[in-house]
Formats: C-alpha cells, sequence, structure tokens
C-alpha cells in the first residue's frame, strides 16, 4: 500500500518559525530551523569552537538544546492553533562524541495526545556530508493554553 506525502500546513510552519525566531538562546548558539513537516522537524547547528568543551567535542548542553527543542516543534506541529508546548521531561543518550561539520536534531512524534506527547530526538554528527548517530533523546511534552506567557 502507497502512502500519500501529508501536506505540510503554511500556516503551521509559520508558527512554527515565528516561535523558533523568538528563542533567543537558538540566536545565541547559532542553529537554525532547516524544516517543518507533520510530525517532524528538522534543526542544524554548526559547529564551532565556542560550542566545545574541554575536549573538543560539542558540549553535552548544546546537543541537549537541539534535540529538546526539535523533539518540542515536532510536538507542537500535532497541536491546535492558540497552544503552545513545554517540555515537561527528557531523556538523553549520548552515543558518540559530537563533532564534524554541524550537527542535526530530527525531532518526530511517537504519539500524540491531547495533553502529552511523546517524542523524540535523533543528533547526527555531520562530516563531509556523512550523518553519524551521535545521542538519542525521548521527551515528553505538554500542550498549554491560557497561560501567561506562553503562546505559540
Amino acid at each position: 500500500m502507497k502512502h500519500e506525502p501529508v501536506a505540510v500546513d503554511p500556516a503551521l510552519v509559520a508558527r512554527i518559525e515565528a516561535s523558533f525566531g523568538k528563542q533567543a538562546f537558538m540566536t545565541t548558539l547559532g542553529a537554525r530551523l532547516v524544516r517543518v513537516s507533520p510530525g517532524e522537524v528538522e534543526i542544524a547547528l554548526p559547529v564551532s569552537p565556542h560550542l566545545c568543551q574541554q575536549h573538543g567535542f560539542v558540549h553535552a548542553g548544546a546537543v541537549a538544546t537541539i534535540a529538546d527543542s526539535a523533539a518540542g516543534y515536532a510536538a507542537l506541529t500535532s497541536m491546535p492553533a492558540g497552544v503552545g508546548i513545554l517540555t515537561a521531561e527528557f531523556k538523553i543518550n549520548l552515543l558518540a562524541p559530537a563533532t564534524g561539520d554541524e550537527l542535526v536534531a530530527l525531532g518526530k512524534v511517537v504519539k500524540a495526545g491531547r495533553t502529552l506527547t511523546l517524542a523524540t530526538a535523533e543528533v547526527f554528527s555531520v562530516s563531509g556530508g556523512v550523518r553519524k548517530l551521535c545521542a538519542m533523546m525521548t521527551a515528553t511534552c505538554m500542550a498549554v493554553a491560557n497561560r501567561e506567557g506562553v503562546t505559540d
């Protein structure tokens, strides 16, 4: 059975782009939103010395940050307009040193619910166009609405 691709709602993409643009920490890190599709979001982070720890690898905090945002925005793709998303918890496994030209975090929805959504994020080290899995995250994301400070 062949599945047709699900169309991306331009309003959803604009909503996530606007939200991502409000994240000053992403700007500080140099991360960029690469792709938004239903149930998936991809974020890229160029590797640079200011992100590295004492051994020259990208700091786990930067790896976790892009994974958290990719999983959270993937979860947001399953939410109605006017609802925000907050991470309630996450677990990350660091599988290999984060090195290379850039890191790419691919967030995916595992199960979307009305209040809680389970998502994952895989983080890849990219060197010379070759991807190597360096981290894996699972996250529980909570839908939030009608709360001060929480917008799309």
